[in-house]
């Protein structure tokens, strides 16, 4: 298994659409299990910390396909929702 941070440095991609979604910022994770919940990415290209509202889009576990040495592989039910 690889840590949080190695999660982090990936980029996640949708196989279905072949879309690069972004690189992975930050992981919720529920503590009691120690199971990972979701993985968070910023949405859109450009985010000024403190001067802007973050927007993010939130990949739960249940739709990562393959974690690679440089990828996230993961599979949208549709373009708009990855919740499946």
């Amino acid at each position: 298994m690889q840590n949080s941070n190695e999660l982090r440095r990936k980029e996640v991609i949708d196989i279905r659409t072949a879309e690069r979604l972004g690189t992975v910022y930050d992981i919720d994770v529920d503590l009691k299990s120690g199971r990972i919940n979701s993985l968070i990415l910023p949405s859109g290209e450009f985010y000024i910390p403190f001067f802007s509202r973050r927007h993010e889009i939130v990949i739960p576990w249940s739709a990562v396909v393959a974690v690679g040495s440089e990828f996230i592989l993961v599979e949208s039910c549709n373009t708009t929702d990855l919740s499946c």
